[in-house]
């Protein structure tokens, strides 16, 4: 069994990893993300064309940098134990660039995340996520496309 200082900095170590993945966003560097999960990261669900794993995530952490210039993720909430961590987050920015088909708008946007996060005790193993993608077209006007 662990000791005190052992349990801590384990989960400081967690909580750090759990932070990098918003910082990957919010700094626009998709490489962070290999600081924060382990490579066979289990992200569920996958958004659509997104391949398994911290590559997959890559092009996500791309794609809104590209659409939102200036996208920042708020932690609002943290709750932890170790091995787990739940997060209540807040994505904002403003809609410059083309999101999933639709045109900029100019909009300033604020998109709710609730994630929760496994760890190994140093990085991130699968993380469970609900966007309120609905919120997000409402503010924007507008709904992505039809396949």
């Amino acid at each position: 069994m662990p000791d005190n200082n052992e349990m801590a900095n384990r989960l400081i170590a967690e909580r750090k990893a759990v932070e990098k993945i918003y910082q990957a966003f919010s700094e626009k560097n998709p490489e962070l993300i290999y600081e924060a999960v382990t490579p066979d990261w289990n992200d569920i669900p996958l958004a659509p064309g997104q391949a398994p794993g911290p590559e997959g995530l890559k092009p996500i952490i791309e794609g809104f940098a590209a659409a939102f210039p200036d996208v920042q993720i708020v932690i609002h909430d943290l709750i932890q134990v170790p091995g787990q961590i739940a997060v209540r987050a807040e994505i904002t920015g403003t809609h410059k660039g083309n999101f999933m088909g639709i045109e900029p708008t100019g909009k300033f946007v604020s998109i709710r995340l609730h994630e929760i996060h496994q760890l190994n005790g140093e990085r991130i193993t699968t993380t469970w996520h609900l966007e309120d993608w609905f919120g997000l077209f409402m503010q924007l006007g507008q709904f992505p496309p039809a396949a």
